[in-house]
């Protein structure tokens, strides 16, 4: 498996790493961590950069610790019957990656591929079991992580079954637009997409051939125009009106 390129090996760089200093700690479970406990981490871990298409971990891959991402963008797949990678979530710089697994003592149930440039701290699970001792609030954090993955996960079967394709798709133009996205003074946005399409038909559920009928009826319906990753919707109120679902429907 590609461990990527170390980064402040030994040194832990001020650049990589440093709990006390990390911009995204206050919104993960490691914010409730006390000075002394933040120390062990810092101790215990090792961070690696990793580029587009490196592997992080792959799907039946004995879990041996948790990752968290400093810096990047990580796409979480797992391969569906056909053997097929399939593409479920995407995580951002705060989210730790792998702890469902470590908790549950089994191997990694996915894997996760760097997307963009990133930056990941592995903390090895004799640290995290160490941390879980000392520290119970961290335990009870990691569970209510769970479950609101659990809870997303239900929403999207819910989505899946209820919503169309196109407001499917609108409903993901909405989600990325919030990291990826740049809103005009007239109403319009502008969104670099970090995801091919295949992945985004993965994403909600479709054929990679439904999403081109898909971004042609929107495209036919002036609601928004594709140049490569790049997309244009014109107005950003008609592309929230995809989401009302016709009676009936």
């Amino acid at each position: 498996m590609p461990e990527g390129r170390t980064v402040g090996a030994g040194s832990k760089s001020s650049e990589c790493g440093n709990c006390f200093t990390c911009q995204t700690r206050g919104r993960t479970e490691w914010c409730v961590l006390e000075e002394d406990e933040l120390e062990v981490v810092n101790q215990g871990k090792v961070c690696r950069e990793y580029l587009p298409g490196d592997i992080i971990f792959h799907e039946g891959d004995e879990c041996r610790g948790v990752h968290c991402i400093e810096r990047g963008l990580i796409g979480v797949r797992k391969m569906d019957a056909g053997g097929n990678e399939i593409l479920l979530r995407l995580s951002h710089p705060g989210d730790t990656m792998g702890y469902r697994s470590f908790l549950a003592d089994d191997d990694h149930n996915n894997s996760a591929e760097a997307l963009e440039p990133s930056v990941i701290c592995f903390i090895d699970g004799s640290t995290v079991n160490s941390l879980l001792k000392m520290n119970p609030s961290l335990g009870l954090r990691f569970l209510r992580h769970a479950a609101n993955d659990l809870n997303a996960a239900e929403e999207k079967v819910l989505q899946s079954a209820t919503l169309p394709v196109r407001a499917r798709f609108a409903h993901l133009l909405l989600v990325l637009k919030d990291r990826y996205g740049v809103a005009g003074d007239n109403g319009d946005l502008n969104l670099e997409l970090p995801l091919s399409r295949q992945d985004m038909a993965a994403m909600i559920g479709i054929r990679p051939e439904s999403m081109s009928r898909t971004i042609r009826s929107l495209e036919d319906d002036d609601i928004a125009r594709f140049s490569g990753r790049r997309v244009h919707v014109p107005s950003l109120k008609s592309l929230v009106n995809e989401l009302e679902v016709p009676e009936g429907l």
